[in-house]
């Protein structure tokens, strides 16, 4: 990454932190374009894309950052959070199990039983 994405970069994650996600996936355009394999890019947008409800976008963005790298626990968590917003529970239930697997976290934790409890209800119609 340049200096002009990385800062790119870093005030995408400062409008995030803000909750102002659109405004950040605005800066990222640049550094999406500039370094589109990057995992740490991946994750930011795909934060992003959830924060501002545009689900499928995250999707596809935490999809790729697994891809690149199998083993982060947080993009599995996010890739189950997604798909639970789009009602895609028994795919979240498997994302959030790997992902409390790796790293057994209240929040993740959490999350996993919401899942199972939901897909419980369900089963139980």
């Amino acid at each position: 990454m340049t200096d002009s994405t990385f800062e790119a970069f870093r005030r995408a994650e400062e409008l995030l932190a803000k909750r102002r996600p659109l405004e950040a996936l605005r800066e990222l355009r640049v550094v999406l374009e500039a370094a589109p394999n990057r995992a740490s890019v991946q994750l930011l947008a795909g934060r992003a894309y959830l924060g501002s409800a545009q689900f499928v976008r995250a999707e596809a963005a935490f999809r790729k950052v697994v891809e690149i790298d199998p083993s982060d626990h947080y993009a599995r968590f996010a890739l189950g959070r997604t798909l639970q917003r789009q009602s895609r529970l028994t795919e979240a239930l498997t994302q959030l199990r790997i992902a409390a697997a790796m790293n057994p976290s209240p929040e993740y934790q959490e999350a996993l039983g919401e899942v199972s409890a939901r897909l419980a209800v369900e089963r139980d119609r």
